[in-house]
Parts: structure tokens; sequence; C-alpha cells
């Protein structure tokens, strides 16, 4: 039986890549100091900045909510009901439950009332419906943290995300998005600041955090991930993982340390502008989300 080194008692939880046993009570306090680490060593925001934290009722979201509120940071939650039945509702009803635990309110917008649902927006555009969910919750992520008065959005990403999607884009890569993955995306041109704190705490320590302390999130996936090339893409960077650990933070740590600066010499302005449409921010005329607007009006 493995010991917690700090207290000594005997303990079930071992992080493999940091060589740590650590008890229930030592662990949030390990958890929640990386998360504190992390957004001090991105300077990702302060405690004068109000937080809006963007939840899906899954593990990592709510876990970075309590931490965030934990902490001592003014942070609140928002989630879009985007009409996928009991996926939907079982989400709402956990992060709604969480936010009764913290004191903290809970902003819900119902994107079938306000706009079009994802379902029936799939009708009428051919990508793919990860693609177009995504768009959508961006956008309206972004417009309603400003109109709610947050300096900052909080997404719940986490290690095994952006190791993901750093794969991905080095293996294609796509200089472009590699040039943007970074723990924060500067506030400007209609954007608020946008922040990962838990861009270095894996998908299982996430977990680990959320069940210590008793908070319920839906365990299934959204029923529309089926085939996300990102789940193959995980899995295989969890086999690496397996057989050497630290790889995971050992790619991306070394990528922000030695390739990121590099990929921002000589970048320009990427020419953002107001859409045409709406005002929100856009490279083109007019926003992806005002483009599916005039698909569904025909």
């Amino acid at each position: 039986m493995r010991r917690c080194i700090k207290c000594k008692t005997p303990t079930g939880i071992f992080i493999p890549h940091h060589k740590l046993s650590l008890c229930k009570e030592h662990y949030v306090e390990w958890y929640q100091q990386r998360v504190e680490t992390t957004i001090r060593k991105f300077r990702m925001f302060t405690r004068d900045d109000r937080i809006l934290v963007a939840v899906s009722g899954g593990k990592d979201s709510l876990a970075l909510w309590h931490a965030l509120v934990s902490l001592g940071y003014e942070a609140d939650g928002f989630i879009i009901d985007l009409g996928f039945g009991q996926f939907s509702e079982d989400s709402i009803h956990v992060s709604q439950k969480l936010a009764s635990s913290l004191g903290r309110p809970l902003h819900v917008m119902d994107l079938n009332k306000e706009f079009y649902s994802i379902n029936e927006i799939k009708k009428k555009d051919r990508r793919p419906i990860c693609s177009i969910c995504g768009t959508v919750k961006r956008y309206f992520i972004n417009l309603y943290a400003k109109k709610l008065g947050y300096q900052v959005v909080a997404t719940g990403h986490n290690l095994d995300d952006e190791v993901a999607v750093l794969l991905v884009n080095t293996l294609s890569w796509n200089v472009e998005y590699l040039r943007r993955q970074y723990p924060v995306l500067k506030e400007g041109n209609g954007f608020v600041r946008k922040i990962k704190p838990l861009c270095k705490t894996t998908e299982m320590e996430n977990r680990t955090y959320v069940e210590v302390n008793e908070i319920e999130f839906v365990e299934y996936r959204c029923p529309y991930s089926k085939g996300a090339t990102s789940i193959e893409y995980k899995k295989f960077i969890e086999d690496l993982e397996n057989t050497s650990p630290g790889t995971k933070l050992r790619f991306y740590s070394e990528f922000l340390r030695k390739v990121y600066p590099l990929l921002q010499k000589g970048v320009e302005d990427q020419g953002v502008k107001p859409c045409k449409v709406c005002g929100e921010p856009t490279s083109g005329e007019v926003c992806a989300v005002c483009l599916i607007k005039q698909k569904m009006s025909g």
C-alpha cells in the first residue's frame, strides 16, 4: 500500500508522471495549487477579474469551476442547452447542482429559443456536427460573456485535449493552428480573453478531483461524439503515456517553451473585423453564425 508523501497515511491515489502518492485531502490541495500555478505562470487573470466558466456538465469543466471558487476567484458558470435530449438535461442538472453547492450563479442559454438547435442546423449544413456545434458555442459564449460583463472566459480543456490537438496539427503541419495553440487567447477585436487553467492537468487527474469532492458529473459522452478522430488520437497518446509516464506533459510543455515562441515571429494581425450583420468579430465579411442563419432562412 502506497502512503501519502505528506502525512504518510495509506492512500490509493498515485500520479505516475509526477511519482506522487497522496491522500484525498492532500490530493485536493495539490490539485488546486497546480491550477493556481498554471494561472500565475501564464498570467491568465487577477482576482479583480470576473470569470465566466464555460461548463458542459462533464468532469473537466466542473472540476475547474469548483477549483477556481475554492481558490477564491469570482467565477460563475455558463452552459448552453444544445437540445440533445437526455444528455443536455443531465448536463444542466449536474451543473445547477454544483452551482447551488458553490453558491455561485449558473447562466443557462437555450439555443433552440435564441437561435436554432444543432439538430435543425445539421439538416441544412453538410459539415460534421461537432464542427457546427463548436462554431455555435464559441460564438454565444463570447457574446454572452460581454453581455453579462465578464472579462475572462475559462474552459475546461485538459492536457489530453491539448496534446491530441497538438499532435493532429503537428502531423499535418498546420502552422496557423499551431500559432494559436496557447493557454491564453488575449482579448481584443471584439473577443474577451479566453484561458485554459487545466491545460497541464490530465483527464484522470480531473476525474479524481471531482470524485474526491463528490461532485456529480455526466459520465457518458455526447451522443454525437461517436467516430470523432480526437478520441482515437487520445487512445494512441494514452498508450504512449502508459509506456512512458510524462510523455504528454513533456510534449506539450516543450512545444510551449521551444516551438510556440518561434511561430510568433513575424506574425501579422489576422484582419479580424466586425461582422456586417451582427457586429461580432470575424475574419470574413459575415461571421459563421450569421451564415448559418442565412442557410436556415433559405
